[in-house]
């Protein structure tokens, strides 16, 4: 035996090959047993795996090793997220083509994976960079063009100047690009869009069926959608044709409203602006602000466009300003301001000396404008508002907007914050998008027998070329009339990527269809997903949407793509997240060097419930390698013995023999709830160290059949429960307990209900001879215990009555008699 410790390389490279060679981990689908779909989120290959990757992959690989044990075949494949900007910026740097970066990263990185043991079947594996990929990109592009669910349109986008390219409205963090945090900016180009909006409702909708989803994941795709009831109002422009349409959930302020203000990017913002005196200076204005975007703590600043537009209910001329916190993403761009009845408006018009007029009257108090200190924004009935004065708020909601469409200047309306999916992206590395420009025929789709159009590999990133500076890609002949044609040049967003890989795991070598029918309805949806919150709006919302739309074009019949979604914690360091610019990453590599990848697994179950962040800890590795030693040393001691063991009956008439068999039954089933239930790893290698410590304690009688059962079903019971997450150490010890087969060929252990029932009874409480409450107690537990547990059990029932007797019947009831 290793005194410096248990021989962990030879034991992982041994096991490591055995499942390999044996393709133990292989999806089958024979459809003869229950099916279990587990992923984690396939990964960037950025080029190393780090700790956060471990986690996510550690947890899911238990989930898949324990389903695969009772009896479900598994699916838990593995892939590559291989497109995007981060190989263009490597190339930049290394001077290497974003392919051979990508590709080795990839060896790299599954080389890692399969150090860690992770029990992937890697005939699945896809990478989103291979045209048997995003051929089927550009296919599922054309049949949602097809579908009308896409268009190419002039609009104002995200424009990032350092990545050089545009974002989605959801890649917008705070003003900052999500991927190099550099400015957002405002620019108009011609782009690619999904009508992801066309299924709004049913993102909504649909989501109760995703009860087993994070509360929290729900609320932020909800809040993102942002569906709101409403009414849409026209606002003349005086002097003009035009019309600003404003979007209110409060039709019943209408009358309060003093001035209009419209987002920096507004349609018709220039035509305002033009010739007036201060044109520059508005532009000036705009231009700052358009970058400035979603800043929950921003300074409201505005500036007046020197223009009026009409207050359609009683023909007010009113100021049209431009304002900072007005943004196009809500409701149309433009607001009609009441600063008497939204605080945001009454800060505005408290800085630029803007009027105010009190609509709706506090039930409580009398109000003014004039003395309003903030505004009323609760309910109460309308003043200074026509023939609805005196009406409560609640009813003057849906009067108005009647009134207002009687009168055609306003309507009932439905607004969301969700808008339509940016896809394009003018980029090189990227899924080229199947469309052809000509001259006589306008858009033409690339025929699907042309598919894939490939992306050229000869490309000088050095010299920040794309698709647009690739003559021989651009030049091409219309597939229609035969004539001179161009290529679009524009790539897809990454994001289409990873919103249908998981169908392509299930048939990935499928050639006449992104997803075979019958294989996707037998292993959809995914019944575990695992990832980080942070993907909760970005992907999860693509992905539920893609679902949902290949559904509807008949490529199987499900609705929704993942049935549980395990939202993982961040691994954190010295109190931050890891991150190479922090100086506090550990690299897998390190610790599977000093410890072995069992080690790394079980600590990163162990050190916290997986829903929280883990706070990395060197004593903790530590600890960890201690207890395997342990389990190894206490396995090796016995196992010779252990080996010429048959199957006996046991009488258990010694108590310390008692006491570890009920031990050993109680741990198998503290462990399989603790995986089931919300998958506390934590506690169930907690478990699993009482256990242990519980056989280091027991006394073997070398010479009774009975106390060498016992040790021996107390050692498999171990060995068994840790080998989700000590896979490796597992077999080996599997191995030396004399098994021949693989322990993951072996069925889940089930726990002995009287081995428990043995230690424990359930004793029923009485008061006055009428049933209230039951206690489980030990089954050698003294009278007077007895009698205080059930005491304390019914005291809330009992508190104001005196206790005159206590009766016990040995193991059978308590009757408290009170009076």
């Amino acid at each position: 035996m290793n005194k410096e410790g248990y021989p962990f390389v030879e034991i992982e490279r041994k096991w490591q090959k055995f499942w390999e060679e044996n393709q133990i981990f292989k999806t089958i689908s024979s459809k003869k047993k229950p099916k279990y779909y587990c992923l984690e989120m396939f990964p960037y290959p950025s080029g190393k795996i780090h700790m956060g990757h471990v986690r996510n992959y550690a947890i899911g690989d238990v989930i898949a090793r324990f389903k695969r044990m009772q009896g479900y075949e598994i699916l838990h494949p593995m892939g590559w997220d291989a497109f995007g900007l981060p190989a263009e910026n490597a190339a930049l740097e290394k001077g290497v083509h974003p392919a051979k970066w990508t590709l080795q990263n990839i060896e790299y990185m599954r080389g890692q994976l399969k150090k860690l043991g992770f029990s992937y079947d890697w005939n699945r594996e896809i990478a989103t960079c291979s045209q048997d990929y995003y051929k089927w990109n550009q296919w599922l592009f054309l049949k949602f063009y097809e579908k009308g669910l896409v268009y190419k349109k002039e609009a104002e986008v995200n424009w990032c100047e350092k990545c050089q390219t545009v974002l989605a409205n959801e890649q917008v963090e705070k003003g900052l690009c999500w991927r190099c945090s550099s400015v957002v900016k405002s620019k108009k180009l011609d782009q690619w869009f999904f009508k992801i909006t066309d299924y709004a409702d049913r993102l909504l909708e649909e989501q109760n069926l995703l009860e087993n989803w994070p509360q929290r994941v729900l609320t932020m795709q909800t809040n993102w959608i942002g569906k709101s009831f409403g009414t849409e109002i026209d606002f003349k422009i005086v002097g003009s044709a035009e019309i600003i349409k404003v979007f209110t959930t409060r039709p019943d302020t209408i009358f309060g409203a003093t001035y209009v203000v419209l987002a920096p990017e507004y349609p018709l913002v220039e035509k305002l602006i033009k010739d007036m005196p201060q044109e520059n200076k508005i532009k000036e204005f705009i231009e700052f602000h358009k970058t400035r975007k979603e800043l929950e703590d921003i300074e409201k600043q505005g500036i007046f466009t020197g223009q009026y537009a009409i207050n359609p209910v009683n023909n007010e001329k009113i100021p049209i300003w431009i304002g900072n916190y007005v943004l196009m993403e809500y409701g149309t761009g433009a607001i009609m301001c009441v600063p008497a009845h939204d605080q945001r408006d009454f800060e505005f018009a408290m800085k630029y000396d803007l009027p105010r007029r009190l609509v709706i009257q506090s039930p409580d108090e009398k109000l003014t404008a004039e003395t309003m200190t903030c505004a009323f924004e609760e309910e109460g009935y309308l003043v200074n508002s026509a023939q609805f004065d005196n009406m409560p708020c609640k009813q003057a909601i849906d009067a108005i907007s009647v009134w207002m469409e009687k009168e055609n200047i306003g309507r009932k309306t439905i607004n969301y914050r969700l808008k339509d999916w940016l896809v394009s992206r003018q980029r090189y590395w990227g899924t080229p998008i199947p469309i052809i420009y000509c001259q006589n025929c306008g858009k033409v789709k690339v025929p699907y027998e042309q598919l894939p159009v490939q992306l050229p590999e000869r490309v000088d990133i050095q010299k920040g070329e794309t698709l647009a500076d690739i003559s021989e890609f651009i030049n091409t002949t219309c597939p229609n009339c035969g004539n001179k044609a161009y290529r679009e040049t524009d790539t897809m967003d990454t994001f289409v990527d990873s919103s249908w890989y998981f169908a392509r795991y299930i048939s990935p070598k499928t050639e006449n269809t992104p997803v075979d029918f019958n294989e996707a309805n037998y292993w959809l949806p995914v019944d575990q997903y695992i990832g980080g919150i942070e993907h909760a709006i970005l992907h999860l919302l693509y992905a539920r949407f893609f679902t949902k739309v290949m559904a509807d074009l008949e490529l199987f019949d499900v609705k929704e793509p993942f049935k549980n979604l395990l939202t993982q914690g961040m691994v954190i360091k010295d109190g931050a997240k890891m991150s190479k610019s922090k100086g506090n990453v550990v690299d897998p590599n390190d610790i599977i060097t000093k410890y072995g990848a069992d080690t790394v697994r079980l600590f990163i179950l162990f050190a916290a419930p997986p829903e929280k962040d883990l706070e990395w800890s060197d004593k903790g590795i530590e600890g960890c390698w201690r207890f395997l030693n342990r389990v190894y040393r206490i396995v090796q001691q016995y196992a010779e013995k252990m080996k010429r063991i048959q199957d006996v009956e046991c009488r258990m008439q010694n108590a310390e023999d008692k006491k570890l068999y009920s031990f050993t039954h109680k741990t198998i089933k503290r462990v399989t709830e603790d995986i089931e239930n919300e998958f506390h790893f934590n506690t169930a290698i907690a478990a699993v160290m009482e256990l242990v410590n519980e056989i280091y304690k027991y006394r073997l009688r070398e010479d009774d059949e009975n106390s060498l059962f016992v040790l021996n079903k107390a050692l498999e019971a171990v060995v068994f429960l840790l080998s989700p997450m000590a896979p490796h150490l597992a077999e080996e010890l599997w191995q030396l307990l004399g098994k021949k087969t693989s322990i993951f060929n072996q069925m889940w252990l089930k726990y002995d209900p009287e081995a428990i029932k043995e230690q424990e009874i359930t004793i029923p409480i009485q008061i006055n001879g009428k049933l209230k409450a039951t206690i489980s107690v030990a089954v050698d537990c003294p009278e007077e215990e007895i009698k205080n547990l059930a005491i304390k059990e019914i005291e809330n029932k009992i508190k104001d009555k005196q206790v005159k007797k206590v009766i016990l019947v040995p193991k059978k009831l308590v009757n408290v008699v009170v009076g």
